[in-house]
């Protein structure tokens, strides 16, 4: 989901920064709801397994650039059932920082519209949850059917920004269409697979109920509140 260098730039780059602080303001008040069930140690745990699982999906899975952008395994929607909205949104700009400073310093200027890609579905995934996990019910005994809906809101949701950015920087002609085309068909691989990445970290996770490496992962994991 990186967005090709380019792709946005000049005077255009002020809705992006728009966009960034708006998901930055937004990632405060979930860190603050976050730290009325849990603490601080906790928060910054959670956050930096989120960071360096983000950098891992990033760097070491396979991926290749397609169209306008890049496709990637992101497992964002994984991270926000394990660890929480809070920690995988600060987790995903903090590990997207870190390989972009580090081993691709070409995509530093596309930081803040590729935050925006990653951030926004993930909120819109969480709001989701909200709305369809039955009260009573811990992230660990969702069906697969609910797994599917969040990781086709935060999959979905990256596609269509990396869609409104090609669009919006390139403008609408054939050839942005074409590689916005081509960008998401190659991205239903990520589409088939991720959901079944949830269900077998959730499987994971379910072990682990009853063990001290529970603590690590977000309240809602476990608590049926």
């Amino acid at each position: 989901m990186h967005i090709e260098p380019g792709v946005v730039d000049g005077a255009k780059m002020v809705f992006a920064y728009a966009t960034a602080a708006g998901a930055a303001t937004y990632t405060a008040k979930e860190t603050v709801s976050d730290l009325s069930h849990s603490n601080a140690g906790s928060l910054a745990l959670r956050t930096v397994l989120a960071a360096v699982g983000t950098f891992v999906f990033f760097e070491v899975l396979p991926h290749f650039p397609v169209g306008v952008s890049e496709v990637h395994f992101i497992f964002g929607s994984t991270l926000f059932l394990l660890l929480g909205t809070a920690p995988a949104a600060m987790g995903l700009a903090l590990g997207l920082l870190l390989q972009g400073m580090f081993f691709a310093p070409t995509d530093m200027p596309m930081y803040f519209v590729n935050v925006t890609t990653l951030l926004v579905p993930l909120f819109a995934a969480s709001a989701l949850a909200r709305r369809i996990v039955p009260k009573g019910t811990a992230y660990v005994d969702l069906k697969y059917a609910d797994v599917l809906k969040l990781s086709a809101v935060f999959q979905g949701g990256v596609v269509a920004w990396v869609a409104f950015w090609a669009f919006y920087g390139q403008g609408v002609s054939a050839a942005t269409f074409q590689s916005v085309m081509t960008f998401g068909g190659a991205y239903m691989l990520v589409v088939l697979v991720e959901p079944l990445a949830d269900l077998a970290a959730l499987a994971g996770a379910k072990a682990l109920r009853n063990t001290g490496i529970a603590r690590v992962f977000t309240p809602q994991l476990y608590t049926t509140a």
